[in-house]
């Protein structure tokens, strides 16, 4: 009896503690955000003065600030946002679709040597940081348009091809480890009724693979939306072809940073993303697990 009443006790307080230290890394984390949201509300004066209280902000100021990015010419609000957008539907498009073939390939053959070869180098790409390669990635990209007459830099073309390699590694580890999972047999029982190795792909295998595709699409969305690193390079900061994070950089000056207008326009940037997970993380994490079980 008394043991059990101590065992409920050290439960009580793990669950106790758990919440506490739950509490203060939600915390840690949504403080950033915190600070964007409040902080679009008010005046430049009033975001120097305190950044952290709600003095100062007010609806009336969000949309003062929210008209002043829209119509900023240097900021060129709708431009940068169907720019973002294109890159991130043609880029997750293609790893979605080339991820899913290689992921299949390298699963089915997964016994012989150039397939755990071609896996691994996956694998280790994944741990490269990029900050190791990416100047070779620009004088690379440079000779390679040079060579095949296209500009493969400052170009939509160029920057989804980048997002395409980066991408690709995480999205075969993971459809690989799905892919593991699905019976042989389905693709056996469609070799049987005539349907070619094409057809098996596209209409028995790519089909099962919607819940993990989601998850890949939405955790690279989200990282293609909100990179500022590989589109300040490969796009420069006075080109034509501008991502929403780099514009941003449109009112950042020398010696002022509006920062009234700078975090209003970061808050806008985030939201279609923060929509999207909010409707898709049961998808997000379902795809997740069951991509690490039948992996």
């Amino acid at each position: 009896m008394e043991e059990g009443r101590m065992v409920g006790k050290a439960a009580k307080v793990r669950r106790v503690v758990l919440t506490i230290v739950g509490t203060i890394i939600a915390a840690y984390v949504l403080f950033p955000f915190y600070l964007v949201v409040l902080n679009a509300f008010k005046a430049q004066t009033s975001i120097v003065a305190s950044p952290i209280s709600f003095m100062g902000a007010s609806f009336d100021q969000l949309k003062t600030n929210l008209s002043s990015v829209v119509n900023n010419s240097n900021f060129n609000f709708w431009y940068a946002f169907g720019t973002s957008f294109i890159i991130t539907v043609v880029s997750l498009v293609l790893l979605a679709l080339f991820g899913a073939m290689a992921a299949w390939v390298i699963s089915r053959n997964n016994k012989k040597k150039w397939s755990a070869v071609i896996y691994m180098i996956f694998i280790a790409s994944m741990i490269i940081p990029f900050q190791v390669v990416m100047l070779p990635l620009i004088s690379t990209f440079r000779d390679v348009g040079k060579f095949i007459g296209i500009s493969m830099l400052q170009s939509v073309p160029g920057i989804v091809f980048a997002y395409c390699g980066f991408g690709g590694a995480m999205t075969v580890f993971i459809l690989t480890g799905f892919i593991k999972g699905i019976p042989y047999d389905l693709e056996e029982a469609a070799a049987i009724d005539g349907c070619s190795p094409e057809g098996t792909f596209f209409r028995v295998i790519f089909p099962l693979l919607k819940p993990v595709i989601t998850t890949v699409t939405i955790l690279n969305g989200m990282w293609i939306w909100n990179d500022y690193l590989l589109p300040s390079l490969m796009l420069g900061q006075n080109g034509k072809v501008k991502t929403l994070p780099v514009a941003v950089q449109a009112f950042v000056g020398s010696y002022v940073k509006q920062w009234d207008l700078i975090l209003t326009a970061a808050l806008l940037a985030i939201i279609p993303m923060i929509i999207i997970f909010l409707f898709a993380q049961k998808q997000i994490m379902n795809g997740m697990i069951e991509g690490a079980v039948k992996g």
